[in-house]
């Protein structure tokens, strides 16, 4: 009996270790997340403001003008428009679609991409022309009744993963008139096939527009396209017709529907509510003339979090929406006599979570989102008496053949590695706060002191004692050598131009300058003029607030423009000022 009741405690010692250090894994992948859209946020503002102070703003104006694309006057025309001016060779062996679509072609889509194969762009062109013209038909708010079917499923957030929304059809069945289906926003980025999911989307909603029923969310925009992967994406896929079909995705992601109401008691949107959320405003707004990140309202609605606390306040983790309290819920439910709100845009480890006494639920479909082994997915079954029933899943591909502690370990290195990259870009700033403590000159602190001057700086709000030991070593006597956070980290290609304080201005926004500069670099050459980055440089840090020299930019950038043309190539610019892990580096 001893040793049993000892095995016992060990095992139990073990398994909250163990949950410890995956709950500190998701709390840092959060963070980190979360502080990226205040960039991206951030970065938005900027391009306003990119326009009002750019000598050529003719350079910069395509970030709000449509790309080129085939001007089709009458629209009843543009399937056989794209049918003359884009041929489809013999030698492809993809799915051949024909308009109005069937059931058969859906499944021919299913097929082929679960195979691995592209579908045409000049189906691709079609289909996104012929969605968008049924979206343009749909109210900004859909209201649905279960009476027409037994149940009406609800998903959340997809981001690209394929192989979570073929789970979704396998365990729960194809959209049909009998299988209702709301998806409600976030179909895109992240993933490596957000074209793939739209494009199995959008045929089903074509054959089944009053089945299924498609939110936006705040990843349909395209500024945040740039940043996290779909537009890169597109252009990978569909070189040739890249800037047809991208102009196209942005009509249609700017006619998605805001809502849906099922039976006029249940709300589902994508973010969240605020104390100013008025459906009738939202109801007769002209969603397709709306930009989600300048207006207000649409903003609240696609970036919101519940929280426990009463009362309403601005999402600083995002840069964006606000966070509602209970209180907030009731005042909307009272209002328009709701009983439920279902909201997705925010990872759960469970693949959803019950909020605000029951009435508010967030669904989360996109299982691994972090890492392999991360999360579930999962999705809302309701049924006519509006009961929820959750349904959970995991993709494994990698994981079956892992034990928990491995899985817990995978988890627990990606999300450190991120953090690491993180504190180096802040490596200046981490130095000055550390030295405020070290009055001494010691190079070492106390741990209180360390964990407060990571927070002063990063704010990411996470528990920095409890990772001091993956972070910094400690000597014996107590305290931490807090260079030691350094160690193991160096910049990419050291350039002997950029001093460390520019380096790592670079490093902490070379997704921001990314974007940037593959909205000037028209043609996709991957190269802009000295003065183009110039001139963009300034404005940015202008914009920012980022105190550097000028001449030290104008130094650096004259030092790689290699060929001495007047241009330089960004993407080998910006690709010598990214992290490299020395350990991981010597590993290999």
């Amino acid at each position: 009996i001893r040793a049993a009741v000892l095995i016992q405690k060990w095992y139990r010692f073990t398994m909250a270790r163990l949950e410890t250090r995956r709950r500190y894994s998701l709390s840092i992948f959060q963070s980190i997340e979360y502080a990226d859209e205040q960039d991206q946020l951030q970065l938005s503002n900027f391009f306003t403001f990119m326009l009002d102070h750019c000598t050529h703003p003719d350079s910069v104006s395509q970030i709000f003008t449509s790309p080129s694309a085939p001007q089709v006057v009458d629209e009843d025309l543009s399937l056989k428009e794209f049918e003359k001016k884009i041929d489809v060779p013999d030698s492809y062996y993809g799915p051949r679609l024909s308009f109005p679509l069937t059931v058969e072609d859906a499944n021919a889509l299913l097929h082929a991409f679960r195979n691995e194969q592209l579908l045409h762009a000049r189906y691709v062109l079609q289909l996104l022309s012929e969605t968008k013209r049924v979206l343009k038909e749909m109210p900004n708010i859909t209201h649905l009744s279960t009476s027409y079917s037994k149940e009406i499923t609800v998903c959340g957030d997809l981001h690209g993963n394929l192989d979570d929304l073929l789970l979704i059809f396998y365990k729960n069945g194809l959209p049909s008139e009998q299988n209702r289906y709301v998806f409600n926003g976030d179909f895109v980025d992240r993933g490596e096939n957000s074209m793939e999911i739209l494009i199995i989307l959008f045929a089903f909603l074509l054959i089944y527009p009053n089945d299924l029923h498609l939110n936006r969310g705040n990843h349909e925009d395209y500024i945040m396209n740039l940043r996290y992967g779909f537009t890169k994406e597109v252009l990978k896929k569909y070189k040739d017709h890249c800037k047809q079909i991208l102009c196209l995705l942005r009509d249609v992601f700017s006619w998605l529907p805001l809502a849906t109401i099922i039976d006029s008691k249940v709300l589902i949107l994508h973010g969240g509510i605020s104390d100013t959320t008025d459906l009738d405003f939202l109801n007769a707004l002209e969603r397709n003339k709306v930009r989600d990140h300048i207006h207000v309202r649409i903003l609240d609605i696609l970036w919101s979090d519940p929280r426990s606390q009463n009362g309403c306040i601005p999402n600083k983790c995002r840069g964006g929406g606000c966070y509602f309290g209970p209180d907030v819920t009731d005042k909307l439910f009272e209002r328009y006599n709701l009983k439920m709100l279902i909201r997705s845009h925010e990872f759960k480890p469970e693949g959803y979570e019950i909020s605000h006494d029951g009435k508010v639920i967030t669904i989360f479909s996109a299982s691994n989102y972090y890492e392999e082994g991360s999360n579930r997915g999962a999705y809302i079954k309701l049924n006519p008496e509006l009961t929820p029933r959750f349904v959970q899943y995991q993709v494994s591909k990698f994981t079956r053949r892992q034990n928990l502690r491995e899985r817990v370990g995978t988890i627990e290195s990606s999300a450190l590695k991120s953090l690491r990259e993180k504190i180096y870009a802040h490596r200046s700033e981490l130095i000055s706060a550390f030295a405020q403590y070290d009055v001494s000159g010691t190079g070492r602190i106390s741990v209180n002191d360390w964990a407060a001057a990571m927070e002063s700086v990063l704010q990411l709000e996470l528990p920095w004692r409890m990772l001091r030991s993956q972070l910094a070593q400690m000597n014996p006597d107590g305290e931490v050598d807090f260079m030691s956070c350094f160690y193991d980290l160096k910049m990419g290609q050291p350039i002997k131009e950029a001093q460390p304080p520019l380096a790592e201005t670079l490093c902490r926004h070379r997704k921001d300058l990314e974007i940037i500069f593959n909205i000037i670099d028209k043609d996709h050459s991957g190269l802009i003029s000295l003065e183009e980055f110039s001139q963009t440089w300034r404005l940015f840090t202008s914009h920012l607030g980022i105190d550097v020299q000028d001449d030290s930019i104008d130094k650096l950038v004259l030092s790689i423009d290699y060929n001495k043309d007047g241009h330089i190539d960004f993407n080998e610019f910006l690709d010598a000022f990214h992290v490299v892990h020395r350990l991981e580096k010597k590993a290999t």
